[in-house]
């Protein structure tokens, strides 16, 4: 497994897609909190990093999806998925090689945004008046988060061989997934009731609670369902196109 994961993080960054997702993950975080006059940490007059956890869950919506549309998808359109299979390797040890490549992006994208933690830092009046916990917490949801995004994008590239075809089915569904679920609940017919129940389905009631800095068992457990349920669909789709 370990050995696929190494293959896959060497094909990710000898070519220029993993380097441009994670540039362009940066490049529009720093323009919303350095340079766009409504959004930037300089003219918000609170020490927060609330605009980059706000706009990361979108960004990350259509850059994991991308960067994990290829990882069966070209398997499965150059032929070698089946070569991949015959190896002494079984189906979860694919997935999960090709899962923690996955997990490496995400965490090699996250871990340069640490600078903007700095520099709402020194910047504040007090060091204190940073909410060190709240932001601790909002980088473990956004974690969590990039992590269903990623079987997501994972189980997406395993139903079709098209890379365009994946890209967009992993981004509907993490829309839907994300956002989808939410909406629903402001339907006035789900009101009284319903929507309590249609919010926690979504994804993003459990990542804005573990934003607030307060770790929940519950949420945790939500994200590491979803994440083994789309990687049950990756193995189940496998499944079913080895036998077609």
């Amino acid at each position: 497994m370990f050995a696929l994961f190494r293959k896959e993080i060497n094909q990710l960054f000898s070519s220029v897609n993993g380097y441009l997702s994670v540039i362009l993950f940066l490049v529009a975080n720093g323009l919303f909190l350095l340079v766009f006059p409504d959004t930037n940490i300089f003219n918000n007059g609170y020490a927060t990093l609330d605009t980059l956890f706000n706009l990361a869950p979108w960004i990350f919506l259509l850059l994991i999806p991308a960067a994990t549309m290829r990882l069966f998808a070209e398997e499965w359109r150059s032929g070698t998925m089946e070569l991949l299979l015959t190896r002494p390797l079984s189906e979860w040890q694919v997935i999960g090689g090709k899962y923690l490549s996955g997990i490496f992006l995400l965490v090699f994208a996250l871990i340069p945004t640490v600078i903007y933690y700095f520099t709402i830092r020194s910047l504040a009046i007090a060091p204190s008046d940073v909410d060190t916990g709240a932001i601790a917490g909002s980088y473990i949801g956004l974690f969590l988060l990039g992590s269903v995004f990623t079987a997501i994008g994972l189980w997406a590239s395993s139903v079709s061989s098209q890379s365009v075809a994946a890209f967009l089915i992993a981004v509907f569904t993490c829309y839907i997934i994300y956002t989808g679920f939410d909406a629903l609940s402001s339907i006035p017919a789900f009101e009284g009731g319903p929507d309590y129940y249609l919010q926690l389905m979504g994804i993003k009631y459990h990542y804005q609670s573990i934003s607030r800095g307060v770790i929940v068992v519950q949420d945790v457990i939500y994200f590491l369902s979803m994440d083994a349920l789309f990687l049950y669909l990756a193995k189940l789709s496998l499944d079913k196109r080895k036998w077609e």
